[in-house]
Order: structure tokens, then sequence, then C-alpha cells
């Protein structure tokens, strides 16, 4: 029997926590361990283990077919519709052992995690029956296509407007920082269908298929030398009518439904990443000797408590999403803050420690890392090693989903109580 592990809490956050997970969890958890050692290859995740180029590219060729025979690609939708229709805790489960596991979960993150449920929740009959196997199948991949360029934390400013001509929807815009737009078939995005009324009501949510004249898709090359980030330009491109998702003017809401998928089945795991990481940094300054000055050994333990920390509000978000208290928001808000501002301290620690050496370019286009969503590899021009790439990555993280400044706004507002924060007013010219 596996023993129980870190769960979910029914206390306040003053009471003591209960760790432990309901009986069915664990026996779920089980299931999948047997699984996953009956189907990763022999030796996987043990001292020593590598794969060459060939067995890596082969075992990622015959990994997916084996997840889509277990049942565990979108495990979490309702069997009539491909999936095992697993409780919150189950998915949670699901996460932590692949996770412990290092087994890869399917690449289209997009797909399976945010439009599909969103489908599964706000889509007709016909955009299920239609799409939902497709994504199941891997037949098509998404992108998303919310942020622009002067609509980023306000979202709700989008300039990309959509207007009916008979029996299609006419798209003309922009939107920036979209992973993954270059291989995408359809890519799910915020338009402007109703110009007259409040900013956040005249928003739709629309499919938009991506290989057809009128999308452009421009690389946004970062200084790693990959380009996994993309502008996307929409100029008379066409989406038929019935492809909008939620309803007419709906998209708002519709949208936020689609961000908070993710919050609650990875609560649990998210934390882990910077743990290997900062175990890694840690290997890294007893090697060389910086572990013994003082100063460093502080700015590594402040590390170490800062992912505890991580991982403690992510039992929290845990419990307010089984508990459907309401304050799943302000914790998202209050996590995004935490972890981006954390991770862009421990990068720097990182390449303080590695002194003069972390300036040298030590990777190699066969090195993997996956610095946001998807995995992405070196480039020959510049060969970052996974850590500078890291760093460099970590730059942008209290930008993207939602800036820090506008995360303090969210704690201040709805956790703290405090005014709202005063709009710049405008103010007349010379003359």
């Amino acid at each position: 029997m596996v023993a129980p592990r870190s769960a979910y809490y029914r206390a306040s956050s003053l009471d003591p926590m209960d760790l432990t997970y309901p009986p069915e969890a664990e026996d779920f958890r089980v299931e999948i361990r047997e699984w996953l050692r009956s189907n990763l290859p022999v030796g996987w995740g043990e001292p020593g283990f590598t794969m060459s180029p060939d067995e890596r590219r082969a075992f990622q060729e015959q990994w997916t077919d084996k997840l889509r025979q277990g049942g565990w690609i979108c495990a979490s939708w309702p069997e009539e519709y491909g999936g095992k229709g697993l409780t919150t805790m189950q998915q949670v489960v699901l996460h932590e052992e692949f996770d412990r596991a290092g087994a890869p979960m399917r690449a289209d993150f997009f797909g399976d995690t945010l439009v599909g449920p969103t489908i599964l929740q706000w889509g007709t009959d016909e955009q299920r029956k239609e799409l939902l196997p497709k994504i199941l199948s891997g037949e098509i991949s998404w992108c998303q296509g919310f942020s622009e360029p002067d609509a980023g934390s306000d979202l709700a400013s989008l300039k990309t407007r959509a207007e009916l001509d008979g029996e299609e929807w006419v798209i003309n815009g922009q939107k920036v920082w979209t992973t993954q737009a270059q291989y995408a078939d359809y890519i799910f995005l915020l338009a402007r269908t109703d110009p007259d009324v409040d900013k956040h009501a005249g928003i739709s949510y629309l499919l938009v298929p991506m290989r057809q004249d009128g999308v452009e898709v421009r690389p946004i090359r970062q200084i790693d030398g990959s380009a996994e980030f993309n502008e996307v330009f929409f100029s008379n491109a066409r989406a038929p009518r019935d492809n909008v998702v939620g309803g007419v003017n709906n998209g708002w809401k519709v949208a936020m439904t689609t961000l908070g998928f993710e919050r609650g089945t990875s609560a649990t795991t998210s934390h882990r990443r910077f743990q290997k990481e900062l175990d890694h940094i840690v290997g890294l300054a007893k090697k060389n000797g910086r572990a013994a000055d003082p100063l460093v050994r502080q700015d590594l333990a402040r590390a170490w408590s800062k992912v505890k920390i991580m991982e403690i509000n992510g039992l929290r978000s845990l419990t307010s999403v089984l508990r459907g208290d309401g304050s799943t928001a302000a914790l998202g808000a209050t996590n995004k803050m935490f972890w981006s501002e954390y991770h862009q301290e421990a990068m720097q620690l990182a390449m303080a420690i590695l002194g003069m050496d972390g300036q040298v370019l030590t990777g190699s286009t066969d090195d993997e890392f996956v610095p946001g969503i998807g995995r992405r590899r070196g480039s020959p021009s510049y060969p970052v090693s996974p850590l500078q790439a890291s760093f460099f990555f970590s730059r942008s993280e209290s930008i993207w989903g939602g800036s820090a400044e506008i995360q303090r706004n969210i704690v201040g507002e709805r956790v703290l109580g405090l005014p709202k924060e005063p709009k710049a007013k405008a103010t007349a010219g010379p003359g």
C-alpha cells in the first residue's frame, strides 16, 4: 500500500492541516504507479539512466500511443467523450505520479488542458462531437490567442475585431506571445464582437483555423535562439459562424473558465520543478566551493524556504478548489506573484554561484528544457545550458500570465479590501 502523501486539508488557514488523501485517491495512485512501472523503459529514472537522441525520439513516438491505450490522455473528460471521468483528487494523483516518475504527459497542453475542457463546459453538442475526438486523437493542435500588444494584463482592452459576414466571422487584429502558433491547426482567441458595450461585455470566444490566407505567424526570436513565442496577424481571416464557444459576447466568462482549468489539479506538483532546479544549484555550489560562503548558504536556505512555501500554497489552492469557497482567484494571484519573483531571484543566485563560468555557453542541441509551456532544444548558434535557458526565461515570468503589479492589485482589493487603484486622468496638452 502506498503511504499517504501531502493532500488537501479540511481546516481554516489557522488550523492544523489534515494531510491525508481519501482512500479512493490512494487506491488510484497504486494503479497509476503499476501502469508506469510496466510501460516506462527499464531503468527509467534510476541513476545513470540515459537515452541517445534516436532512442528518445523513438520513445516519444511510442509513448503517446501507450498513453492513449492506457486512457491517460484527457483522463478527466467524461467517459462518453473518451476520458475516464476522473474526480478532482484522482486528477491530482495522476499529475503527482507522472511528475514523480518524470514521465511526460502528451505535449498538446492547449488542447488537452485548456480548450478541450472549455468546449466540454461551454460548447454546443455539435462542437463537442466535432472537435473533442480530434483533440483526443491529436488530429488537431491548438494555440491560445488572448494577449495583444496593448492588452496583456488588462486583457479586456483587446482590439482584435470579429464581424459577421453571412455565415462567417471576419477577424482583423493582432495577437502576441502566442506559444506554438507556428505548429497549430486552430487558435482559440478572444475578439471584440460588440464595440458599443462595456469592454468586458462585448467579447466573444472564437475557434479560428490557422492554416488559411489572412493568418500570418511571425516568430519572436529569444536571446538564446529559440522562438516558441510568436506574433499572429489576422487580415480578413475567417471562421464559421458556429465557431463561437459559449455564445456571442459571452467570451469573457468563457475565457476566465479556460484560465482556471489548470488550477487545482497541478497545485501539488507545480513547486517541484523549482525544487529540482534548486537541488541542481545546491549541487553546483558544493562542487565549486561557493557553498562554504556564509552569504551563499543563507541565500540557498532562503530559496529552499520559499519553495516549501510554494508547496504549502499549492495545498491551500487545492483545498480552495475542492471546497469551492471562492478564494481560488486570490490564491492564484498570490501564488503567481510569489513564484515568478522567487524564480528570478533564484536564477540570479545561480548565475552568481557560477560566476564567470556562467558566461560560457555550455549547452548543446541535444539539451531539452521546459522553461514555460512545452519543450524546446538548444540552438546551434547560441547553445545555452538548461540552467542558462531558465535564467533567460525567468526574466519574463513576472510579466506573462498577469504582471506582478496586477497580481498585487488583486490581492490588495480582493483579499485586503483596499480601495481600487486610482485610474490615471487625462490632462490637456499645452495651449
